[in-house]
């Protein structure tokens, strides 16, 4: 299939120049559960080059009421796989590279190295705090993203700022369940992000936008 043809829609929004500098870029998405699925199936979409997916966990039932890739057939299935699967249904012209582990102290560096960005899809304070001192190291990137009940946040880390070891120096709330509607809708915003910095779009950094869905109110945050 024609370049342009599958990404029609996306010009003249982005420029022929800008949709074949995606084409050329690498991300990858530390996790692939409620915020990864859809992040992965935008960046699909959005006409990414390489997408690698890393998630050690596989779904269970309760992932059923927010998770894109989650379904009866995925049940006890790696969500890397997953992923990996729906990328070849989507756009079999990414390069999609599917690791089923969790990101640790160990693989930290190997795992993101080579990547132009990093998007942050994990349900853990200190796995992102690991993912992004290992961000920092590598100079690449962060690009936050959290969902509870209602609500989501998002921000981008850029590498020495530290942005996440402010927003979690302190207590972190206790998990409430998230809405399906929420995920989605985080990852989008994550996903223009990464669209404005990987195309050289000015993007203002060091601040955590929050998102509450019910009041329909959204705060900033600069740190």
């Amino acid at each position: 299939m024609d370049m342009y043809q599958r990404y029609s829609r996306n010009l003249p929004a982005l420029s022929r120049q800008e949709q074949e500098l995606l084409h050329k870029k690498r991300v990858l998405v530390a996790g692939c559960g409620g915020l990864g699925g859809y992040i992965t199936e935008n960046l699909l979409r959005l006409g990414i080059g390489h997408i690698t997916a890393v998630d050690g966990d596989s779904f269970d039932v309760s992932n059923l009421n927010r998770q894109l890739l989650a379904t009866e057939a995925t049940i006890g299935k790696s969500k890397a796989e997953a992923a990996k699967e729906r990328a070849a249904l989507v756009n079999p012209s990414v390069e999609f590279m599917a690791i089923g582990k969790y990101i640790t102290p160990e693989n930290a560096a190997d795992t993101i190295a080579g990547h132009n960005i990093v998007i942050d899809a994990l349900d853990s304070a200190s796995a992102r705090l690991l993912l992004e001192d290992a961000c920092a190291q590598a100079d690449i990137p962060l690009i936050h993203g959290a969902v509870c009940g209602w609500c989501c946040q998002y921000g981008v880390s850029m590498p020495g700022s530290g942005l996440l070891h402010r927003i979690y120096s302190g207590a972190v709330p206790k998990d409430n369940g998230v809405l399906p509607f929420v995920p989605p809708f985080c990852a989008a915003l994550q996903c223009a992000a990464a669209a404005r910095l990987l195309t050289g779009r000015q993007l203002p950094a060091g601040r955590l936008y929050m998102y509450d869905l019910r009041s329909m109110e959204f705060s900033v945050i600069d740190l």
